[in-house]
């Protein structure tokens, strides 16, 4: 399996099959020309001692302190150093994956005047399986992700620390041992490197991911609670999807319907009762909504991961220079900002089913789904976790992207904070998936309560998944584990059209 990169049409299936199943990375032959031609003309441009910024001048605020020819080289050492300050705990190799293939992807485009052996070293740091050891923490998300991905240029010179082969060492040895030499960076590269938004991007493509696997997930979890809680069908019929004609509210109640197809549970308006709490009543409405912001975080992604986010750009078709601000992670730290809250809201509603099913004046259901109420505690103490995760979602959704600090002497006067915001919306993720596992975990008690023989033929399926992890709760135990069981389970699930149900 292979991968060929020409800076434009990269998807974010093709990132999953770098990043997951480490499939093997080149550029096509029309992706090299356009790299080489740009690097021609900057070895032009170095020559003629043309003033271009961070090839022949300082950065930011030294945007005016002219470099000499002999000094431009060593100027991008010094750069990848010094910009070098990441802080707290290194991304994860996953991400380090990601954020070697979006810079490739972006310098393969052919605007950023990098040579080929530079970029062909990205390539083989990402075909080697050799990840840099990049710090989450430092990145202000303009001019770009300077702090991570000068952690990430380090090891291409030999600094640095990596992770090969499931070992950390400095970044020489790790290249040492795959057969790999240092390069040695010439005019412009390091900026080529490390002006872009590819750590809070890569960031974002993954928990995009994740988050799409988990609504697929959250909605077959909440068929269980609708059969376990005997659920009011007619609120998810066409008719009332069809008067509020967004498409995602109708594709959710539509996959509901189909879940719950044959279900001996489910209960007609009137049955039991009238009308249904709004946590079940209205999951089209509100899995909908998040729907739509996944559609909206899909369509940014897209085009982040295909653009050219440095500065200055080369164009070589006019001979043009152009200092801009492509570096600028507005968009995605809006997009990020926003899937964190979708994403938080996910587990709210879910939190509340959770209660619905754990309390017994709203479920009819024994107490807490106590196999003894009163001796044994039951999920009395699961709906406490999913409520601390809950509220800490909340603080985590506060917007990064309505925070600016400027910095370089104010000449950066305006920043995205795209990687905080990108940061905060990956660990909300993982707190709602915990979320959902609870409530996994409490509607399939419930169900065995109900009578898993009524349920339908596919929301039985999905139940013989969980029970293949978890196995029911006959008496008080410890239920830390099964909740990582079930949050690892539900990571793998993803619902497939074709076969109406889900699959790993």
């Amino acid at each position: 399996m292979k991968v060929l990169l020409d800076g434009n049409s990269l998807t974010l299936n093709q990132v999953e099959q770098v990043v997951y199943d480490k499939a093997q990375v080149d550029l096509t032959e029309e992706a090299w020309e356009r790299v080489s031609n740009s690097r021609e003309m900057v070895e032009k441009y170095v020559n003629e001692e043309k003033v271009i910024y961070g090839v022949t001048t300082g950065f930011g605020k030294f945007s005016d302190v002219v470099i000499h020819n002999g000094e431009v080289g060593q100027l991008q050492l010094y750069l990848i150093r010094s910009h070098a300050c990441g802080i707290g705990e290194p991304f994860s190799e996953d991400v380090s994956r990601a954020m070697l293939l979006l810079r490739a992807n972006a310098l393969a485009k052919g605007f950023s005047g990098i040579r080929r052996e530079t970029l062909q070293m990205l390539l083989d740091c990402l075909n080697h399986g050799i990840h840099p050891v990049i710090p989450q923490q430092g990145s202000l998300g303009a001019s770009g992700d300077l702090a991570p991905l000068s952690h990430l240029a380090l090891v291409l010179i030999g600094e640095g620390e990596a992770v090969y082969k499931g070992q950390q060492m400095d970044g020489r040895e790790a290249l040492k041992r795959a057969g790999l030499q240092p390069i040695q960076l010439a005019a412009k590269e390091g900026l080529a490197l490390i002006n872009g938004t590819q750590a809070m991007t890569a960031v974002g493509v993954l928990s995009y991911l994740e988050a799409s696997r988990l609504a697929d997930a959250a909605e077959g979890v909440a068929a269980l609670t609708l059969e376990a809680l005997q659920g009011i069908i007619d609120a998810f019929s066409p008719e009332v999807q069809r008067v509020r004609p967004y498409p995602e509210q109708e594709q959710v109640a539509s996959r509901i319907r189909r879940l719950v197809e044959g279900s001996g549970l489910v209960s007609q308006q009137g049955e039991i009762r009238v009308q249904d709490a709004y946590t079940l009543r209205c999951i089209p409405q509100v899995h909908g909504a998040i729907r739509q912001v996944l559609r909206y975080v899909e369509e940014k992604l897209m085009i982040e991961i295909n653009s050219a986010t440095d500065n200055p750009l080369i164009f070589t078709e006019t001979g043009e220079v152009i200092s801009g601000g492509n570096f600028h992670g507005q968009p995605i730290a809006f997009a990020m900002d926003f899937l964190g809250i979708a994403m938080a809201e996910l587990a709210n509603i879910s939190e509340r089913r959770i209660e619905r099913l754990v309390n017994p004046q709203l479920s009819q259901l024994p107490a807490f789904l106590s196999p003894n109420p009163g001796l044994q505690s039951g999920m009395m103490i699961a709906q406490y976790a999913a409520a601390s995760l809950v509220s800490e979602n909340k603080v985590l959704a506060h917007p990064a992207s309505v925070d600016s600090i400027p910095s370089s002497a104010n000449q950066e006067d305006h920043v995205s904070m795209g990687t905080i915001a990108a940061r905060h919306a990956q660990q909300i993720i993982q707190n709602s998936r915990r979320v959902v596992a609870i409530e996994a975990m409490a509607s399939s008690q419930a169900l065995e309560i109900k009578g898993i023989d009524k349920m339908s033929p596919r929301t039985r399926k999905l139940y013989d998944e969980i029970r293949d992890e978890v196995s029911s709760l006959k008496q008080d135990r410890v239920l830390s584990t099964d909740i990582e069981k079930l949050a690892k389970l539900l990571q793998r699930l993803k619902w497939d059209d074709k076969a109406q149900s889900f699959i790993r």
